[in-house]
């Protein structure tokens, strides 16, 4: 037993040092990417020399704001998905799909169709407007899911996903109405919001995502064992001498926390929560004390690596992020039903 987990945690570092590198290589090329390519000389100037071809304001500004918050979105959506996965026992669940991003993105587009577009104004105000409502739409689809799944006193996984399916089509036909209704400008600005887009590009919302992670991802690696347990039949889990119901509710709480914030910043991000925590099991096991922190630097890699597409294939307009997750996401979706049914 000790000599497996010393194997174990050999090749989780081995792991996690190759997903770092590969991430500083994301960082470095995206951090150069966009409608003006900067060269490599010039970034080196503007962080440590003196600037030649005024590109400090450009980096600093604009593109580090947004590759950080790429990389925060990432872990966030993916260890959501990675939770929500195993409390619900089935692979193929994801905030995107069991109604958190849905309820999410209600609750922003309730808000900018009453206040007129003001949601999408910078701001004081708006940096803390924006996850508050975009939380409380997730909270209140989670709370909705959570009880309409409820029998006999307890949750059953499978009614929790499916719920959660019927509930993210009511709050998506919901958000298109109130697009309908909208003036062109923003249901414009919605729309761009609702396909996955990192529209919130300046450090007062790295700094506030930055606060929820750093609070709710350790929290999520702490309860790691809890969600080892949750793979086990409900009974044995009670003889155990678990509680069962209000450990999978602080969970749930944890992954709805971490989307809510995700999405407020970073729009409708489908399937990212879904494939990340796959890949990582697959490639470490079922542990979630290794399984966690690896799918955290997967979504960060795999959502920057997106943002970085976007902007290199459409770098007048940066196709959003959220797209180009769901072309890759949409066949891998396929693939695990396929292999589950």
């Amino acid at each position: 037993m000790e000599k497996r987990l010393a194997t174990d945690k050999r090749k989780f570092s081995m792991l996690c040092t190759i997903l770092l590198v590969l991430l500083i290589v994301l960082f470095f090329a995206s951090i150069r990417t966009g409608t003006m390519n900067i060269p490599f000389p010039q970034i080196w100037s503007a962080f440590f020399g003196s600037d030649v071809g005024n590109q400090r304001m450009t980096l600093f500004e604009f593109r580090l704001p947004r590759i950080v918050l790429a990389m925060l979105i990432g872990a966030g959506i993916a260890v959501s998905g990675g939770i929500l996965q195993s409390i619900s026992r089935n692979p193929l669940a994801d905030p995107g799909i069991i109604g958190v991003n849905a309820g999410a993105s209600f609750s922003v587009v309730l808000y900018t169709f009453f206040f007129k577009g003001t949601a999408f104004l910078a701001g004081v105000v708006s940096i803390f407007v924006m996850p508050f409502f975009a939380l409380t739409g997730a909270f209140l689809s989670a709370i909705l899911v959570y009880l309409l799944a409820k029998k006999g006193g307890s949750v059953a996984p499978g009614r929790l996903v499916l719920t959660g399916i019927g509930l993210n089509a009511a709050f998506n036909a919901a958000t298109t109405v109130l697009q309908m209704k909208m003036d062109p400008q923003d249901f414009t600005k919605t729309l761009t919001w609702i396909s996955g887009s990192i529209w919130a590009t300046n450090w007062d919302y790295v700094l506030v995502t930055l606060a929820w992670l750093v609070v709710l991802l350790p929290f999520a690696i702490y309860k790691a064992r809890y969600l080892n347990i949750m793979r086990l039949d409900e009974p044995v889990i009670t003889g155990l001498g678990v509680p069962l119901e209000k450990e999978r509710l602080k969970l749930l709480g944890t992954a709805v926390g971490l989307a809510g914030c995700c999405v407020a910043v970073g729009g409708g991000i489908t399937f990212l929560g879904l494939i990340a925590p796959h890949i990582a099991r697959g490639i470490m096991g079922t542990k979630h004390e290794f399984s966690l922190p690896l799918t955290a630097l997967i979504g960060a890699n795999i959502l920057l690596l997106a943002d970085t597409v976007g902007r290199v294939v459409m770098p007048s307009m940066e196709l959003p992020v959220g797209i180009v997750i769901s072309i890759l996401g949409a066949p891998y979706f396929i693939y695990l039903l396929m292999r589950t049914a």
